[in-house]
């Protein structure tokens, strides 16, 4: 087979990325995207299925008489959220933007499509995964209800996200927790609002939803385990309140991240008895509405160990290393770790912007160190011979 200019696929990946984020889309609404990658993907000579999940494409490529499969993933959403870049491709939808990299991700998924049609050193199949909305969670949840591993069986699966703060070339993973469930609530108060001049009058809630938040704060100091990792965060405090009126009504919104299904069910219990007692003891109601948005991220011990082995193969070997420790953001590839083994990796992206904020873009510099990585790893997990 025939062995691609390498500089000439950076140009090209480049030119894929640059075009993909000045045309960013939402979660279930990636339409031209998963057009682009389905046409990409063709040209390569892949067998294409789009629509999985929504929005989400599915390209497979075999070579040889193996049997395993294996998937490698990539997100294609972008976020709600006004471009604050001045470069050329910057975003065309207003209020639209590639703020987290799946831009990126996507364009290296698409080059190591290119790289290994073109090239092989594999003996198996490779299905090249594009999710829909992974930002809200519910992307890779809806390719798993279309059949995703019944209609295009594999055994394990490889993803990776750009990190800004690592540099360039350089590539972190850990075994085991690497990132936390995302939990959301919603508490409402209710009581009776008045006259400014008569609180007594009432039973407003503005006290107490001001006690309620300071109270939720116990529950990781005092009802958790030093020995877990738990945060509860109250993100919006919201009444019907004005200058020279008490509120009635009082809305406390918040995110709680776990690595335990055991701390994230504590979480729960703690913060229905906490927002419970201290709506008794302010003499107004309390409902709680508790949802879970994103489960943990767990690696495979072994498959940690192959993705770190297959990054050395094409990265300095002092550039590849492990993690120190999980992180509390959350990453909806952890769905399809319930289902099948596999690992999540992280590649660098400089000295750039964080992720998410409106300046954010993704580093062109590492689109072909994370496709060699996710070629490496076909061709580790799918040996010839």
């Amino acid at each position: 087979m025939a062995e691609l200019d390498q500089q000439a696929l950076h140009r090209e990946m480049t030119a894929w990325r640059r075009d993909l984020h000045a045309h960013p889309e939402f979660g279930f609404e990636e339409k031209r995207t998963a057009a682009f990658v389905a046409e990409k993907l063709r040209a390569f000579g892949l067998e294409v299925a789009e629509g999985v999940g929504g929005t989400g494409v599915v390209g497979t490529l075999k070579r040889g008489s193996g049997n395993r499969a294996i998937a490698l993933r990539a997100d294609m959403d972008a976020l709600r959220i006004a471009e604050q870049g001045t470069q050329a491709w910057r975003s065309q939808t207003p209020g639209t933007m590639h703020a987290c990299g799946h831009d990126g991700h996507t364009a290296m998924l698409l080059g190591a499509a290119k790289l290994l049609a073109c090239e092989g050193g594999f003996d198996g199949t490779v299905r090249f995964i594009f999710q829909p909305a992974e930002e809200w969670g519910r992307g890779a949840l809806a390719t798993l209800q279309d059949g995703l591993i019944e209609r295009f069986p594999f055994e394990e699966i490889f993803g990776l996200h750009n990190m800004p703060g690592l540099p360039i070339g350089h590539f972190e993973t850990r075994s085991g927790p690497v990132m936390s469930a995302e939990d959301n609530f919603e508490i409402v108060l209710k009581g009776v609002g008045g006259h400014a001049a008569r609180p007594h009058s009432g039973r407003e809630t503005l006290v107490a939803a001001c006690a309620l938040v300071v109270n939720l704060q116990t529950i990781v100091s005092r009802r958790l385990s030093p020995a877990d990792i738990g945060v509860v965060s109250v993100t919006e405090f919201i009444t019907d309140g004005t200058r020279n009126a008490l509120p009635g009504l009082a809305r406390i919104l918040g995110d709680c991240r776990s690595f335990r299904p055991e701390v994230s069910a504590a979480i729960e219990t703690e913060m229905r008895r906490i927002a419970e007692g201290t709506a008794q003891a302010y003499n107004v109601a309390a409902e709680v509405t508790y949802t879970r948005e994103f489960v943990p991220l767990i690696n495979d011990a072994a498959l940690v160990d192959e993705a770190l082995a297959a990054a050395r193969t094409v990265l300095a070997g002092d550039a590849v290393g492990i993690a120190a420790e999980p992180m509390t953001a959350s990453e909806d590839f952890a769905r399809f770790l319930i289902e099948v083994p596999g690992c999540f990796v992280f590649l660098g992206n400089g000295n750039s912007a964080p992720l998410h904020p409106p300046t954010y873009d993704f580093n062109d510099e590492g689109l072909l160190h994370g496709a060699r990585f996710h070629a490496a790893v076909a061709r580790r997990r799918l040996a010839v011979g």
